[in-house]
């Protein structure tokens, strides 16, 4: 019987990207490190095998939820995220915000260091807060950024135009040097507990401990091997021949495949929101009707059944429901499995005869493929033709998410601990609103939300956000995915995130 260890996460949470790509998938390789699960031990290092590429060093500027995970170990901001979906101080040592949401003083940590010894000033910090709120731009949470300045000899103030109760969930942005100007990526330096080593593209990013962090006694390990491996049944035979020490995003047939005597299985939620996400402005999903028929037709239990023996959270809009405060549970049953109901829907459109498209598919996510397999499945009974293309991340991230070239495509969002921020790719002037949804009621009802500073009627606005969404199928969500992680029955500590993020520091060996 495979051990399962089961982690119940109650979280706080909120959107961008899971998808994924790279290289280096022989089973031979040993991802930097080398030799046997006891060798590493021996040296105090592991292998985590990811499914994606590294796609930037600069920690302002990263695009895909997967190289998130792994910056998580290098940077960090005034605050960084917790396990329990809240902020602690990081650079910063305590922090106040101001009664009018306006503005919030820093004290910054005494001694904190960056990778190379150099000790972190308040023009670092002024530095980076600047150049974050630059590339994040207008239409962004962090446009009501008005200016950062000293105020004493310890302490920074960052001031906002308007207010906010969400805008220190945004002060985990990476405090990097002054002196790196615009290439932080060039020569990288952080305040995390790793420290950036190599990075060889295709094939595996190394860290090694930080003997300048600030934090007593943390990381436990001295290195930490992220070996890029986009094809799941590589990562399985590599786990099994001990040259992988951690691997997640497995499905339930998966992990039955990984070997019960060296590995755990541990089971947690992604918190993504995955799902089959729709061009809103192509034929026929520019059409209400026919989304809402789709939504109909596609049985969004039996994908949960299909690749996590039904462990998987089913969804129906676009939030998580780690996200207890701000979740509109209601959403889930805006629609059901209902045939009949597609059907009539899909006649009242015009579409009785049914249509033709493709879904676009990265390939280095097996759920994601399967997802799309019995969507196909589904549609079939309604008299829908649904093509599945699969293409690699790269091109995805280009054609699908950058350019809008596609009719539907299935993949996974995620987001940051504010809870707007699962809202702004809906935004209709939003750079990142890939899926072209458009709707004033929204975007006006998003603004009314990002400046409340009442409790009671942000949680009012961010449900009503829910809802619409629901209402429009602006996308067909399915799932808050079961993730399920093999971890060398050696190591202990591992734990989920909000976030994207695998935090390598609390991982050490028995």
């Amino acid at each position: 019987m495979k051990k399962v260890i089961s982690i119940l996460v109650a979280l706080v949470t909120v959107a961008a990207l899971c998808a994924c790509s790279g290289g280096g998938n022989n089973p031979e390789t040993t991802g930097g490190e080398g030799g046997t699960n006891t060798d590493r031990k021996a040296s105090n290092s592991v292998v985590v095998g990811i499914s994606q590429d590294i796609d930037s060093l600069d920690p302002h500027n990263v695009t895909t939820a997967g190289t998130r995970e792994v910056l998580f170990n290098l940077y960090e901001g005034l605050v960084k995220a917790t396990s329990g979906g809240d902020v602690e101080p990081a650079v910063a040592s305590e922090y106040t915000i101001a009664e009018d949401f306006k503005s919030i003083l820093f004290t910054i940590r005494e001694g904190v260091k960056f990778w190379d010894g150099t000790e972190v000033t308040a023009d670092d910090i002024i530095f980076s807060v600047e150049r974050y709120a630059e590339t994040q731009g207008e239409g962004s949470a962090f446009s009501i950024f008005e200016s950062i300045e000293k105020e004493g000899e310890n302490q920074i103030r960052v001031n906002l135009s308007e207010p906010s109760s969400e805008f220190i969930y945004l002060m985990t942005c990476a405090i990097i040097p002054a002196s790196y100007g615009d290439d932080p990526q060039g020569a990288p330096q952080g305040t995390g507990p790793f420290a950036f080593d190599h990075f060889s593209p295709g094939e595996e990013f190394v860290v090694t401990k930080n003997a300048n962090y600030w934090k007593e006694n943390c990381p436990y390990l001295d290195r930490v091997t992220f070996k890029i491996v986009t094809d799941t049944e590589s990562a399985i035979l590599q786990l099994n021949a001990g040259t992988i020490d951690i691997f997640q995003y497995l499905t339930a047939d998966q992990a039955s495949t990984v070997d019960a005597n060296m590995f755990n299985i541990v089971v947690g939620s992604i918190n993504y929101v995955q799902g089959m996400f729709l061009n809103n402005n192509a034929a026929p999903f520019n059409n209400k009707l026919v989304r809402q028929a789709v939504y109909y037709a596609v049985d969004r239990q039996m994908i949960s059944d299909m690749l996590f023996e039904g462990t998987s959270h089913i969804i129906g809009t676009n939030m998580i429901p780690a996200a207890s405060t701000y979740y509109n549970a209601a959403t889930e049953t805006t629609y059901t499995h209902d045939v009949a109901k597609a059907k009539e829907l899909l006649k009242e459109a015009g579409y009785e005869n049914g249509f033709e498209f493709t879904i676009k598919v990265p390939n280095n996510y097996k759920p994601h493929e399967r997802t799309a397999e019995v969507i196909k499945e589904n549609l079939a009974e309604v008299g829908i033709t649904a093509n599945i293309k699969l293409i690699d991340f790269n091109e995805w991230l280009d054609v699908v998410y950058k350019n809008r070239d596609y009719e539907a495509t299935v993949v996974a969002v995620d987001g940051t601990l504010a809870p707007s921020s699962f809202f702004t790719k809906n935004v209709s002037d939003n750079v990142n609103n890939f899926t072209n949804y458009n709707n004033p009621e929204f975007d006006e009802l998003y603004v009314k939300a990002l400046s409340e500073t009442d409790k009671d009627k942000k949680i009012e606005y961010y449900m009503q956000l829910q809802q619409i969404l629901a209402d429009d199928a602006a996308s067909i969500y399915c799932q808050d995915p079961s993730n399920l992680v093999a971890v060398n029955s050696q190591l202990e500590g591992y734990v989920f995130f909000p976030i994207s993020a695998q935090d390598m520091s609390v991982i050490k060996y028995k």
